[in-house]
């Protein structure tokens, strides 16, 4: 399987800040023909104004009819050759002290926008035996995060929807990856004490998207030496992990309270 991204239509969801909009950046170097959705229309508008021939749709990807809007939007250039399922949120705290409509509207846009674009593309992808998905998780869904228990969920959700996906899909001509970078430098670890934690730029897993429509495999994790972490953890008694995790403060260096994780929960809240 290989995707030629030169001339390509491609969707960006979550495109309008960090491994979103590195990625639209990426993709339009490729010579791919670009449509960025963002719930945060104005920063999609900024990207999609600073690049050629790239569009821009404010999109809430829990909203299946917003999601179809998006494509449709792109089906104006062609058929959907990549869609990338970037957009995420991360709640962080203690499970209990976090609002119940909030928790749930983690899991409805990291799990659900995955739900929805996937099944909102694939019927058409699988007509032509043609397409690459990237689902971006996150190494959370291979591990266990204290202080941000739905989105350590959600992550886990999307790495087995699209591990299950996968398997009904194989031999079709369409691929699925899932990237599971650790922290990436952007405004959602902007605050975190994760001093000893491999932190990517936005652009390395920007490239590695663009690596993933040549090769199509399976799982990418960031950085690749993280990849057995997941098996690691499965393997301890769940008392061991717990208790390594308190002597390395792992809650309260994800879950910090500081002027900057307030800044970003509140920009959260408005998604």
């Amino acid at each position: 399987m290989s995707i030629n991204l030169n001339g390509a239509v491609a969707c960006v969801t979550g495109g309008g800040r960090g491994i979103g909009e590195a990625t639209v950046r990426a993709l339009v170097d490729q010579g791919a023909r670009v449509v960025v959705g963002d719930i945060d229309e104005k920063a999609a508008e900024a990207v999609a104004a600073s690049l050629s021939g790239v569009r821009a749709v404010k999109l809430d990807v829990a909203d299946p009819e917003s999601f179809e809007n998006f494509l449709n939007v792109a089906r104006e250039l062609g058929p959907v050759d990549l869609l990338v399922n970037n957009a995420g949120i991360m709640r962080t705290g203690k499970f209990v002290d976090i609002d119940l409509a909030a928790l749930h509207r983690e899991m409805a846009i990291n799990t659900g926008g995955v739900i929805n674009g996937m099944r909102l593309v694939l019927p058409d992808m699988l007509q032509r035996s043609h397409g690459h998905i990237v689902n971006v998780s996150s190494m959370a869904g291979k591990m266990t995060c204290a202080g941000a228990s739905v989105y350590t969920a959600s992550k886990f959700a999307v790495a087995g929807l699209s591990r299950s996906v996968r398997a009904e899909i194989v031999g079709s001509g369409v691929s699925i990856t899932t990237i599971m970078p650790s922290a990436v430098d952007t405004d959602l670890t902007a605050g975190m004490n994760i001093r000893g934690i491999p932190k990517a730029k936005p652009s390395e897993i920007a490239a590695e998207v663009i690596a993933s429509c040549k090769h199509g495999q399976p799982e990418v994790t960031m950085p690749k030496w993280l990849y057995p972490v997941g098996t690691i953890e499965q393997a301890l008694p769940e008392r061991v992990g717990n208790w390594i995790k308190r002597i390395a403060g792992a809650q309260e260096r994800i879950a910090p309270d500081n002027e900057k994780t307030r800044e970003y929960q509140a920009r959260v809240s408005r998604s």
